[in-house]
């Protein structure tokens, strides 16, 4: 179930297509009162690349490639080279894109560094506000479209430790958020990760915000007041500026197996942890976990078979009794000659509150260019 914040829980179920909603989208975005938030900034939690995806994410102790800058900076220890990664997929029935882009590359056999963007937007969103004139006119030419997007640029730093078997990594990020012409705001945050291999067993920790992350919104009072006008002059005070997103953390173990016959199976694990009480499985009022399990079959490094279930949610019926909603995922993925490209498809049997995605990424070894 991805949990996405207001102004896309508005743009899906009315499209914007009258003066109410687009006040609400407004006031319900940033009416922030300097308070912390359980889902502030949720599009960068949505996940990137079509491998790990497959796997419901339990990819934080395993990551070791570009896109480890997003999961756990750590493992871009395990880069060979330059690389780069690109993702596209959509949400609410073609209404949201989502695009991700990476680049990443070792420094010396002790260090690496990446750089990744991640946009996810509405466009096209109609402003009826100005629709009908002050004589009472319906004009149609009073039209107007914007756009709600929210970008996250993060760069990424790893580095191996003195003790063998142990690397880190940390990440500075930016956030921008824009409501058309109505509000914007930046957030800037820091990530902190882990990783540990002990005798083919390898953990992971990634703690998300670990700062926590600031978001300063500036709204332009001009059209705020134009909305208000537009909707009968309700009486509202402009909203707060300030948002605050908390730390997350994601705790991972994983194993792979190697068979004589050119096989491999690798199994792992993630407890993703929320330090306030939601709707996971496990939820404390300071505490609150859900797992995910995710596994890959590979032969000969070639061909690559995914599967994982995570997303586990109490999710509360009509009659006010509890179910367990999860989110189940397949993947398949193709490398061949320094081009890995990967599909994945998630929410098999509408197990979960969330829509289905056909999720496609491409990875790239920047080498292959120089041969």
């Amino acid at each position: 179930m991805i949990k996405i914040s207001a102004p896309f829980l508005v743009v899906n179920k009315a499209h914007l297509k009258n003066k109410f909603y687009l006040l609400l989208l407004v006031t319900t975005t940033l009416n922030f009162a300097q308070t912390a938030r359980k889902y502030s900034n949720e599009f960068m939690n949505i996940g990137v690349d079509a491998a790990a995806l497959g796997m419901a994410n339990a990819v934080t102790s395993s990551t070791n490639d570009v896109n480890s800058g997003y999961w756990n900076p750590a493992g871009l220890i395990g880069l060979e080279g330059k690389q780069a990664s690109l993702m596209h997929a959509s949400y609410f029935a073609n209404i949201a894109q989502y695009d991700y882009a990476a680049y990443a590359t070792p420094i010396d056999d002790e260090s690496a560094w990446g750089f990744s963007v991640i946009r996810f937007g509405v466009d096209n969103i109609m402003n009826t506000t100005q629709l009908i004139d002050s004589q009472g006119n319906v004009d149609y030419n009073r039209i107007s479209l914007f756009s709600v997007a929210d970008y996250g640029a993060t760069f990424s730093y790893a580095r191996k430790h003195k003790l063998s078997g142990i690397q880190y990594g940390v990440n500075s990020k930016v956030i921008r958020r824009i409501i058309g012409k109505f509000a914007s705001s930046w957030g800037f945050g820091f990530d902190a990760g882990l990783q540990l291999e002990r005798n083919n067993w390898k953990l992971g920790l990634m703690i998300r915000d670990i700062t926590t992350t600031y978001n300063v919104w500036a709204i332009d009072e001009t059209e705020y007041n134009s909305i208000k006008d537009a909707v009968n002059g309700q009486n509202q005070a402009l909203p707060e500026n300030t948002e605050i997103t908390l730390p997350k953390a994601q705790f991972g173990v994983s194993k792979k197996f190697e068979f004589h016959n050119e096989t491999s199976l690798m199994a792992a694990a993630n407890l993703n942890m929320n330090f306030a009480r939601t709707n996971d499985l496990i939820s404390t009022n300071g505490l609150s976990i859900d797992p995910a399990l995710g596994f890959e079959y590979g032969y000969t490094d070639l061909v690559f078979v995914r599967a994982g279930v995570g997303n586990f949610q109490n999710v509360v019926q009509i009659d006010n009794t509890k179910k367990v909603a999860f989110q189940p995922n397949v993947g398949l993925g193709f490398k061949y000659k320094g081009i890995q490209i990967d599909y994945a498809l998630t929410d098999l049997g509408d197990q979960s509150a969330a829509l289905y995605s056909n999720i496609f990424s491409v990875k790239v070894d920047l080498s292959i260019f120089g041969q």
